[in-house]
């Protein structure tokens, strides 16, 4: 009786294994994990203004060729500060880029929280999203959600 399961679970696991290695399963498994990553990786004073540096990753097998990102910052009371379009320009496959803008009249310390609210430009293959499967992280102490 023994052997029969043993023939199941081997057959099993031999088709699993099989199917993990087809070309399909990559292309299945590479457009789950695919998308954009954004950090904002710093957050400086320049003279009177708040100048913040993201970079974005575009994991997508293909280039992204304009991507602007609707931006809300937000204020220390909770409201609104501000709502801007970002150009985050080209992003091509797999390679880091990193942008910068500058927010004037207005302090770093003041923008504890930035919402990517939406996409108003995204220029791509048929394949890409610029906001669905969007990954945000942050490396200061502002917040950055979406």
């Amino acid at each position: 009786m023994a052997m029969p399961i043993a023939k199941a679970l081997c057959a099993t696991i031999t088709s699993a294994a099989l199917l993990a290695t087809s070309p399909t399963a990559g292309i299945a498994e590479q457009q789950s994990s695919a998308g954009i990553a954004i950090e904002l990786s710093a957050a400086d004073e320049v003279g009177g203004a708040c100048l913040m540096s993201f970079l974005a990753t575009n994991s997508y097998p293909e280039d992204i060729k304009h991507a602007v990102y609707e931006v809300v910052l937000f204020n220390t009371s909770g409201g609104v500060e501000r709502l801007t379009l970002l150009d985050f320009q080209d992003l091509p496959s797999a390679r880091p880029r990193v942008r910068q803008f500058r927010f004037d009249e207005i302090s770093c310390e003041n923008i504890p929280r930035v919402l990517i609210n939406g996409v108003d430009t995204c220029v791509a293959g048929d394949n890409v999203s610029c906001l669905n499967g969007i990954t945000l992280s942050t490396r200061v102490r502002t917040e950055l959600i979406g």
